[in-house]
């Protein structure tokens, strides 16, 4: 357990700039009428394909490990 302990900070660094990469390559498909408050009815079905689909789901894998990773964290914490 003191090794997991040792690895886990840095386990959670990595995968948080994974993570921001991750996020921050991602196309943004609202445009600045969607940001505003206005609808862009030429956006209205938007499918994820190839290098799009891939980061979303590294996005969301990335994000998950990452909350398991924190909870780990105070798990041991808390019973050290």
């Amino acid at each position: 357990m003191n090794l997991v302990a040792k690895i886990l900070p840095y386990a959670q660094i990595i995968l948080s700039v994974i993570l921001v990469a991750a996020v921050l390559l991602q196309q943004s498909a609202a445009g600045l009428g969607g940001a505003l408050g206005g609808s862009d009815s030429t956006s209205f079905h938007h499918t994820r394909r190839g290098f799009e689909r891939f980061l979303f789901y590294l996005s969301l894998v990335c994000g998950i490990l990452f909350a398991l990773l924190a909870l780990l964290s105070i798990i041991i914490k808390a019973n050290s």
